[in-house]
This record gives C-alpha cells, structure tokens and sequence, in this order.
C-alpha cells in the first residue's frame, strides 16, 4: 500500500501557522531522542506548542518522547526543539517521520541537530559514552525504505543525493574542541550508527551482524530525518548516547528494556545537555545569501 505524502503546501501550511503563532524565527532545530528531552529546558524565552495542536503533526506515543515543540534561545541561538520524534515502529509512513524537518526548513532552519539513545556495538564503547556520528547504515533502506522515494520536488533537493557528507565535518572538528574545553574524562567518542526499524531489541545474531557491517551504535531512528534534512541542503551534525551496551552472548542472562535505556539516559543526559549548549557558539551565523 503506497505511503501517504504530503503536499509542498502542507508543509507550508503548517511552517506559516508556526510562523505566525511564534516570534521565534529559528536558525537551529534540535530532535531530543529518548530522554533527552530536557535539553529543551536550557531555552531561554520559550514558547512550546504540544503537537496535537500542530496542523499535520503526528503524535509521540513513545515513553520518554514528550511529545512538544519548544521555540526559543540556546547558547544566543534561536533554536526550535522537539521533545519526542517519531519513529517506523509507531506505525508511521517515512514521510510523516520526517515530516518536520521540511517544515524547519521552511521556517528558515539551516542547521539541524540530532540526537538518540542507542546501544553500544563497539566494544570499548561504555554505558554514559557520547559518540559524534560520523556517517551512518541505513538498515531500512537496504530494504526498499527511504524517505526520498516516490516523486521529487525540486524545491526542496535534487533527485539524487549524495550522503558521502551527510555529517559536517567542520561541526565535528569543533565538537571535538569543545569536548576537551569541557574536560571530560572520558573521550568523546565517533563512530557509525546503524538504524534498524524496531520495536524489538536485537538478536545475538544480529548484533554481531551489525559489528561486522561496522556499525558502532545501533537505534530505531535519526537516519530518516538526517536524510530529508540533506535533501534540503541543512547542515547536520549529531551524537548518540549509549545508554546500554547490546548483548552478544548466548549465555548471559541480562536483556535490554526501555526503562533501563531512560534511566541511564537520565544520568548521563546533563552532559551531552551541557556539551550542545556549548556547541551552540560554534554554528556558523545564517546565510545573507538570498
């Protein structure tokens, strides 16, 4: 069954109603994943709309998600937030997932941010680690999903994009920067993340599968929405938090849960709170092109 689409001006309906219920013109857009929502509380003058009243928006139904978007200033940058993204497993069609970002797009955004709660591939990677995503494996579209199928618009990309930058790497270079100013003691760490569509956690099998693809971090989001972002021409750059390390022995008797993945999300939250604040000043200013 072919997958509802929207319009050029249903996204541009609903960038105008937010336009004209904010006086927040934002240059930066922030996705929260699980449990890092919070984030949103370091704006300053904010103003947040609850997605059911956004016209097109779905709705977060995931624990941990939500589920608002939050306008206002981080860091000297206006920034838009979403508290709570959406996800394939919800049942939702790729391009309500990634719905949004055209509309940030729309509304002036040329930044784009992203971060996830996801398991560690890597073996050095620890429980609390951040890694800076340096290039990602869209599982899904192996499979015939990508949120860039069925007809292009010109006026948001071209039809075939190149994802071999997908990452600034200008913004990675300054990431690296500002976590050592922050004097961490832990290194931040940069790697692969892998999206498979969940909502089950993987098998040993898989997992082992996905070290051998060469993913260091394994999720049930972000490559969707960083997708649609290129395809608008935002620069992107993002970090996961590795709230459980995944299994890969038959033997063991623990297993991953969603409570667990939050809970270790809290505790090391702050910190990746702390560290986009602070990249905030390191966002070139808007273009005065155009």
């Amino acid at each position: 069954m072919p997958a509802l689409r929207f319009t050029y001006e249903d996204y541009q309906n609903t960038a105008k109603w937010l336009l004209c219920r904010t006086k927040h013109r934002p240059q930066v857009a922030v996705i929260c994943g699980s449990g890092l929502g919070n984030l949103a509380d370091r704006l300053t003058e904010a103003q947040s709309f609850d997605y059911s009243e956004i016209p097109n928006f779905p709705r977060s139904t995931v624990p941990g998600h939500a589920g608002r978007l939050v306008f206002g200033f981080l860091n000297g940058k206006v920034c838009v937030m979403m508290q709570g993204r959406f996800h394939m497993y919800e049942g939702y069609s790729l391009s309500k997932v990634t719905f949004p970002v055209r509309v940030f797009f729309l509304m002036g955004v040329d930044t784009l941010v992203v971060t996830n709660a996801a398991g560690g591939l890597n073996r050095e990677f620890e429980v609390g680690d951040i890694m800076l995503i340096r290039d990602h494996i869209n599982l899904p579209g192996f499979s015939g999903w990508n949120p860039l199928q069925g007809p292009n618009d010109e006026r948001f990309g071209v039809r075939f994009l190149a994802m071999s930058d997908a990452y600034d790497r200008d913004m990675r270079q300054k990431a690296h920067s500002t976590w050592k100013q922050m004097g961490e003691q832990r290194e931040l760490k940069e790697g692969t993340y892998v999206m498979v569509t969940g909502p089950s956690y993987e098998t040993v099998a898989e997992c082992s599968l996905l070290q051998q693809l060469g993913a260091d971090a394994v999720g049930m989001s972000t490559v969707p929405e960083v997708i649609v972002a290129r395809h608008c021409g935002l620069r992107v750059f993002g970090f996961s938090l590795i709230t459980n390390k995944v299994i890969l022995d038959y033997e063991t008797r623990e297993r991953v849960n969603h409570e667990e993945v939050l809970e270790a999300g809290k505790q090391a939250a702050r910190k990746l709170e702390q560290f986009v604040s602070l990249l905030m000043t390191s966002i070139p200013p808007p273009s005065k092109a155009g």
